[in-house]
């Protein structure tokens, strides 16, 4: 059985462009994304897909120097370059996780991955019912609801974020959720804007140091005993992208 993780990262991204490239205490945030997801005891290799557009041979070149593999496809249909990601490698499952997560807990990865195994699911993740921290959002899926979501996806917004085709079908697909002990939903540790990169380096400048492999447990302490950090960017709505794209959606012919 393979497990890839498959991490979507483009330099395009509208509210701050180039992020996934920007300086993370010595390291790209794409870097920061990869180490993280690399301390997962449960993905057996990672992935980076990208995409055809020229702005993104910095990303392809950064995985070549660092030897992790990319793929390029789609720019919009990200469900396109995800199953094809997905094909050129021959996983059994994919775990999802976006090049916008520097802060993503592995030892969540291996939970939520553990729980879809258990549980025979075709679609396992902490974020359909929010109690993790924005940031920490983890997805794993069957190849076989992939290429299903692939094949007859037909939504704008189905193609454009990959999984909504599956989790909206729940009489055709097997869904697990794992919550966590305590609600940490309100909590937002993703990079979409200056005020999150703001948070997310003051949280690296602060425990990486002294614990490269700092998790959910450490970075909710320091928040605790440093309340003022939350406010750099606690204002910013949850899910803003998805929301966005329904009130956009349309049917791709």
């Amino acid at each position: 059985m393979k497990i890839t993780a498959i991490i979507q990262a483009r330099m395009g991204a509208s509210r701050l462009p180039g992020k996934v490239l920007m300086d993370m205490v010595g390291k790209t945030v794409l870097e920061r994304v990869i180490e993280r997801v690399k301390l997962s005891k449960m993905v057996n290799e990672v992935v980076v897909a990208t995409t055809v557009n020229e702005k993104d041979r910095k990303i392809i070149a950064l995985c070549g120097k660092i030897g992790v593999p990319c793929f390029p496809g789609s720019e919009d249909d990200v469900l396109d370059r995800f199953y094809q990601a997905a094909k050129s490698y021959g996983p059994d499952h994919i775990v999802r996780i976006t090049s916008d997560c520097p802060l993503m807990d592995s030892h969540i990865i291996d939970d939520v991955v553990r729980l879809h195994l258990a549980e025979k699911s075709d679609y396992t993740s902490n974020t359909l019912e929010e109690t993790y921290p924005d940031g920490e959002d983890v997805e794993i899926f069957t190849f076989n609801a992939l290429e299903k979501a692939w094949r007859e996806a037909k939504l704008q917004s189905e193609r454009e974020h990959v999984t909504p085709y599956i989790w909206k079908n729940s009489s055709v697909f097997k869904l697990s959720v794992k919550k966590n002990e305590i609600n940490l939903s309100g909590k937002r540790w993703t990079l979409d804007e200056e005020r999150d990169y703001a948070f997310i380096k003051r949280i690296y400048e602060e425990l990486y140091p002294g614990n490269p492999n700092f998790g959910i447990k450490e970075i909710a302490e320091y928040i605790k005993n440093n309340k003022n950090v939350e406010s750099i960017n606690s204002e910013i709505k949850r899910n803003e992208g998805y929301e966005k794209s329904i009130r956009n959606d349309k049917v791709i012919k």
